[in-house]
């Protein structure tokens, strides 16, 4: 379980903060392309990753029957922890639904913070009643098995263009879902706060008609009048 002000300071900071943060410590790849907000994602969610992979279908694999064995999307759901994000790596396919109605509340019952894919879901009206909130391609018919076959959970994937490891965090707003590498953690649950105070005084600079050359980014001066502001407040 992720440390509880950890998640509250990243609950606090955005998306594109994180990933600007994460830039200056040289980690560019961390934005999933694919992942959008679709089921009750109006509000910033933080979790710790639990990985689910899927790969190609293969015909003596990817069948119904394939439900039911030690190995599947069932036996992944009852390993989840209360609050982790489920993050599956669908490979972007858009014609096959990863989960439905049934799986997501489980999932929802289970306490799992949310579910994060590259792929789409099926039974969307379904989805949405159950609550679990959701970020993913979109939505179709078909089945899993009818173009994926699900192989674990719980390794390394690659979801929307970015590695994901097991107990990365997650981050999920409005702007899609961004990974922390589990030993950045700490240090952007520190920075982020900072950033978006900062931000916000550089907004209500501009508001009163500020230029933003020596202003974003601030300069010394810049960076001055904002610590003499902060001591004001």
């Amino acid at each position: 379980m992720l440390d509880k002000a950890i998640a509250d300071a990243l609950r606090a900071t955005s998306t594109g903060t994180i990933t600007t943060i994460l830039l200056k410590k040289g980690v560019r790849r961390t934005w999933m392309r694919g992942p959008k907000p679709t089921f009750h994602a109006s509000e910033r969610i933080v979790g710790q990753a639990f990985p689910l992979r899927f790969v190609p279908a293969r015909e003596d694999l990817a069948t119904p029957e394939s439900w039911s064995s030690p190995k599947s999307t069932r036996a992944a759901i009852e390993a989840m922890p209360e609050g982790a994000v489920a993050i599956a790596d669908a490979m972007g396919v858009s014609d096959a639904g990863i989960f439905g109605d049934i799986l997501c509340a489980r999932m929802k019952k289970k306490g799992v913070a949310a579910l994060v894919t590259d792929g789409v879901m099926r039974d969307g009206a379904g989805c949405d009643a159950t609550g679990l909130p959701i970020w993913c391609a979109g939505v179709a018919a078909p089945a899993s098995v009818s173009s994926l076959t699900f192989v674990g959970w719980g390794e390394p994937i690659g979801c929307g263009g970015i590695a994901v490891f097991r107990d990365d965090v997650i981050v999920m707003d409005g702007d899609g879902a961004v990974v922390i590498p589990q030993k950045l953690v700490e240090e952007v649950a520190k920075l982020g706060p900072e950033q978006e105070l900062l931000e916000m005084w550089i907004m209500k600079e501009v508001e009163r008609g500020v230029p933003l050359p020596g202003l974003y980014p601030p300069n010394d001066e810049a960076k001055a009048r904002y610590e003499a502001d902060r001591r004001k407040a």
